[in-house]
Order: structure tokens, then C-alpha cells, then sequence
């Protein structure tokens, strides 16, 4: 055994290290009592292999002793090395150095601007434009909003067309949420609670806020984990909450629930949450409030009668199309039609989720808007219902690009963590967040100057309304809510592209309800057949290709 160690090359480090230890020990002895401190060195290096050498968990290092722990400690930082060193500018994903840089620059107040023409492939598949126009116009309010409520809310909502989206206390720690609540308030825009309820940051914070109810319900159950009319009524009675968002789903991990262990449970978040601590909270993949399409949409008109008339809606990432058009459905049986829906993108999430949900499950943003809006249009209802939307929206041209297609809004929440400091370390589940944003560390937590943030907070919306005021004067448009698809162009190949008209068309108004069927849009007229307000459940299993409807 000894033998075939020191044949091997790999080992030299392991003997070496072994050797120097009691050359240094006896040279300290004989000469130099700074010498025992290289004995030392050596000597836990030395232990250190011998180590390596018995366990059994990791079979680098028993064949690399001390030299293989190179191989983990690169690895630890390789994120850091490629995005200060060898990444460039439009490389990283999710978000690449130039989307960052923007918001750290609008967010601090710095100069915006870049030398020297674009980085972007303008010719490669995927790319979009703008279609300006040869009579822009100035814009000098850019304060743009948007009314949130239909017939029946007493309560409408002056929203902003720009809003911090979903994400709790407890996936971000108290300052964070402080710092992001603080400057909605500064700026006038809303803050959306995620799914975790409002917490005491959330109220000294001071600004709208949208309530998110989820699965859990938090915030408003008994205790038995169930939905609570008398706990509902008794928080959105609040004036600081604005908006009630039911969430269905969300993009980063749809048709997933979670669990939040006991030990991360601290009287802070089982104060907001409404529940006990030394319990495992569950939060379900379904709600156990209702079950069909009509069961939401009862939902809706209740929560809507318990606060007193406030804007009730719901938000989802789209998964199958046909249950979405069972919810419209449901809208037309009942007459109750939420005031707003969100969709949120595949795209979207902050927090961390099973790499198969985050990469492979739900549908885009752009589709699912698209999806959505055209729903609607094709049930007659479009009118009644806003839309949000949600997914990597950081700049005025995502927000023009994305009121084009069908949004009268939208939200952002890792726009505004960069906005706080954010740098993308994605250590957001390790509750060892570098900048104290995603942690409830109380040390790391520290480095969040809650002055300094919620002005970054503030500034970042305000530089963006007025660059998407800039990007809709381009446009020749007076307000973004003018923004249409044929104000956009989009590659599909290299050498191809679309019109947004042709790309991502508007369909007709109440094709799906009207009795007279459009041959070019079969497709939609087969799913609308097939989507009940009754159930989720398809009519049928399809086994086999399925059998479109033949155009006339």
C-alpha cells in the first residue's frame, strides 16, 4: 500500500506536506522558533490527507489528498470568476451584465447611457424592435398609471404601470423587504407580499401594498391551515393593502408547493404568517378553498364582498390552455369576472425551485400573455379584466413590448433586488445572501442601508417611467397604454421577420362566443369546446394524435 502511494504522482503533495512538517519541527527545535509555524502548516495539511485518504464520501480526494480540495473550492467560486472575468456584457443568464448595469445605474442615478453602438446581434433569430416614428413627441408627465377594478369593485386601484412583484418575508429578510417597501412608497407605486403575508416591515414601510393569497393562506387562516373568512375580512380592511392577488401559481416553479421547516420558522415570520412555531408549515401545490373553475371564481366574488369592495384578482403561469378557458367560462356562468388577472412568465422567479420546474415546466411570458389577453378578447370580456404581467422585465423596452402584447401592467421583483444591491450570486436558497437581501442572517442582513436602498428603490422607477415616457414619445404614442403589437418588429430567423401583428396578433372580439366559427382560428374553437366551467378535468383522455378540427 505504502509502496503504490509513493509511486504515484498524485500523492507528492500529500508526502511532501508530510515531510516539511518534520523538517520544519526539527529545524524550530535546532534553529528558529518561527520554523514550528511552517510545522504547523504542513502538519494539518498532512492530517488533512490522511483524511482524504479514509473517508469515503469523495473519490477525487482519495485519490487526490489535500490537492483535490482545489477542485471544490474553484468550483465554490466559479460563479464569481465568470461573471468578473470572463463573461461579457450580454453573456450571463438570467440576467446579463448590461440589464444589471442599467439598473444599478438608474437606481443609483448615475449616467444611464453607453458609447459606441449596440452589443446585440441585430440580426440574429430572436431580436426585437421598436418602429419609432418621424414625428416623436415629448412626454413631460411620466407618471403613467392605470385604473385596477371592474363594475362590481368599490374600491378601485390607481396602480402604476411599473410594480415590485411577488416575494415574501422569509424568502427576503426584514431590511429587504423595509428597503423595497419604503421606496413603493417613496416612488408611489405597489409592493406585492408574496404569498407570505404582511409583515411588521411591510406596515412600517408604509406603501400599497397587493396581498397575495396562496395555499397556505397566510395571513388569513384557522387553524386548522384552512381559509378564514373573519381573519380576511379583519386584515383587508386595512387601507395600506390596495389589491388581493389569489396565486395560482408562479413561474418559477408551477403546480409545485412547498414546505418551510420548523427551524426556520422565527417568531417574526410566524407572527406575519399566522402560524405557530415548532411546526413544519406546509404550503399545499392546490388550494383546499375550492376545486373547479366556478369554485375560483365564488372565491373571488367572496374575497371581493369580505374587503369591502377592493380589486380582487388572480395571478398563474399558464399551463394547460384549456383550463385557463375553463376559468373564463366559469366567468360567463356566474357573472363574477376578477378585476385583474397576472400571468407570470416561466421565465419569472425569485425563489429557488427544482431545476426540471424552473427550466422545463409552464409557458413563457410573451405566449402566456398573448394567451391570455386573446382569451379574453374572444369571450367579450377583455374590457372587464387588467392584466399583469411578470417575467425578467427590467427595462422601458420590456415594459413597451410588454403592454403591446396585451398588459395594462407589470411587475418586477428581481429588477428591484438589483435595485437593493443584488448581484446576482443566486445563493438566494443557502440563507447566505452576499448583500443581506435573500437571508435571515441578522449579521449579513446589516449591510442593507435602508436610507440608501429605498431611495435606489424610488429612483429606479422613476428613471424607468421616464425612459418608457422617452422609448413611447420615440414611438410618436402620448402614453405607453397606446403601445400595439405593429409598434414592434421581431426576427424569427436570420434572415426573416415579423410584424408584432403577425407575430403575436390580436384576435377579434368574441370570435369564441359569438356562434360563427373562424376557419383560420380552429385551433381555438376545438380547445373553448373542450374547456368546462364545471371542471378542470378534460371531457376526454385523448390516446393518440389528437384530431384537430378541419378548417371550411
Amino acid at each position: 500500500m505504502v509502496k503504490a502511494l509513493v509511486s504515484h504522482p498524485r500523492y507528492a503533495v500529500f508526502f511532501c506536506s508530510g515531510a516539511t512538517a518534520l523538517a520544519s519541527l526539527g529545524g524550530g527545535l535546532l534553529y528558529s522558533g518561527w520554523l514550528f509555524v511552517a510545522a504547523a502548516i504542513c502538519g494539518a495539511l498532512f492530517l488533512l490527507g490522511l483524511h482524504d485518504l479514509r473517508q469515503h464520501k469523495h473519490a477525487i480526494l482519495r485519490n487526490y489528498p489535500v490537492v483535490g480540495h482545489l477542485r471544490f473550492l474553484l468550483e465554490s467560486i466559479r460563479p464569481e470568476i465568470r461573471q468578473y472575468i470572463i463573461e461579457s456584457d450580454n453573456d450571463a443568464v438570467p440576467f446579463n451584465r448590461q440589464d444589471r448595469g442599467l439598473v444599478y445605474q438608474r437606481a443609483k442615478g448615475v449616467e444611464d447611457k453607453r458609447p459606441f453602438g449596440t452589443i446585440e446581434n441585430v440580426y440574429g433569430s430572436g431580436y426585437a424592435w421598436l418602429t419609432h416614428s418621424a414625428i416623436p413627441v415629448t412626454i413631460v408627465d411620466t407618471d403613467f398609471r392605470v385604473s385596477v377594478g371592474g363594475p362590481a369593485c368599490k374600491q378601485p386601484y390607481s396602480a402604476s404601470l411599473y410594480n415590485i412583484s411577488a416575494m415574501s418575508f422569509g424568502s427576503l429578510s426584514a431590511n429587504a423587504i423595509l428597503a423595497l417597501n419604503t421606496g413603493a412608497r417613496k416612488g408611489g407605486f405597489a409592493h406585492d407580499t408574496g404569498e407570505g403575508s404582511i409583515s411588521r416591515y411591510h406596515r412600517q414601510g408604509g406603501g400599497d401594498l397587493i396581498y397575495q393569497i396562496a395555499s397556505g393562506y397566510f395571513g388569513c387562516r384557522g387553524d386548522d391551515g384552512r381559509f378564514s373568512a373573519e381573519k380576511f375580512a379583519e386584515l383587508s380592511a386595512d387601507p395600506q393593502i390596495k389589491m388581493i392577488e389569489i396565486k395560482l401559481s408562479q413561474g418559477a416553479k408551477p403546480g409545485h408547493g412547498g414546505m418551510l421547516p420548523a427551524s426556520k420558522i422565527s417568531p417574526e415570520i410566524a407572527e406575519a404568517r399566522g402560524i405557530p412555531m415548532g411546526i413544519d408549515c406546509l404550503s399545499p401545490a392546490a388550494h383546499s378553498t375550492f376545486s373547479t373553475p366556478i369554485g375560483l371564481m365564488q372565491f373571488v366574488g367572496q374575497l371581493r364582498e369580505l374587503s369591502g369592495g377592493k380589486p380582487v384578482g388572480f395571478k398563474l403561469c399558464i399551463g394547460h390552455r384549456r383550463e385557463f378557458m375553463s376559468m373564463v367560462k366559469a366567468m360567463l356562468r356566474t357573472g363574477i369576472v376578477p378585476d385583474f388577472i397576472v400571468v407570470d412568465g416561466a421565465e419569472g422567479g425569485t425563489g429557488a425551485a427544482p431545476v426540471e420546474f424552473a427550466n422545463r415546466v409552464g409557458m413563457p411570458m410573451l405566449e402566456g400573455l398573448t394567451f391570455v389577453h386573446n382569451t379574453l378578447r374572444g369571450a367579450g370580456i377583455r374590457n372587464q379584466v387588467k392584466i399583469g404581467a411578470a417575467g425578467k422585465i427590467v427595462s422601458a423596452f420590456d415594459i413597451a413590448r410588454t403592454l403591446a402584447l396585451g398588459a395594462d401592467w407589470c411587475n418586477a421583483a428581481r429588477g428591484f433586488m438589483f435595485a437593493i444591491g443584488c448581484i446576482q450570486a443566486q445563493s438566494c436558497h443557502t440563507n447566505q445572501c452576499p448583500v443581506g437581501i435573500a437571508t435571515q442572517d441578522p449579521i449579513r442582513q446589516r449591510a442593507i442601508d435602508l436610507g440608501d436602498k429605498s431611495d435606489r428603490v424610488a429612483r429606479f422607477h422613476r428613471n424607468t417611467m421616464r425612459a418608457l415616457g422617452e422609448i413611447a414619445g420615440a414611438a410618436g404614442l402620448n402614453d405607453p397604454s397606446n403601445f400595439m403589437p405593429y409598434h414592434f418588429m421581431f426576427r424569427q430567423k436570420d434572415n426573416e421577420f415579423l410584424d408584432g401583428n403577425e407575430a403575436y396578433p390580436y384576435l377579434p372580439e368574441g370570435f369564441l362566443v359569438s356562434g360563427a366559427e373562424i376557419p383560420e382560428l380552429a385551433d381555438w374553437h376545438d380547445r373553448w369546446d373542450r374547456a368546462g366551467a364545471d371542471s378542470f378535468a378534460p371531457p376526454e383522455i385523448p390516446h393518440g394524435p389528437f384530431r384537430k378540427r378541419k378548417a371550411a
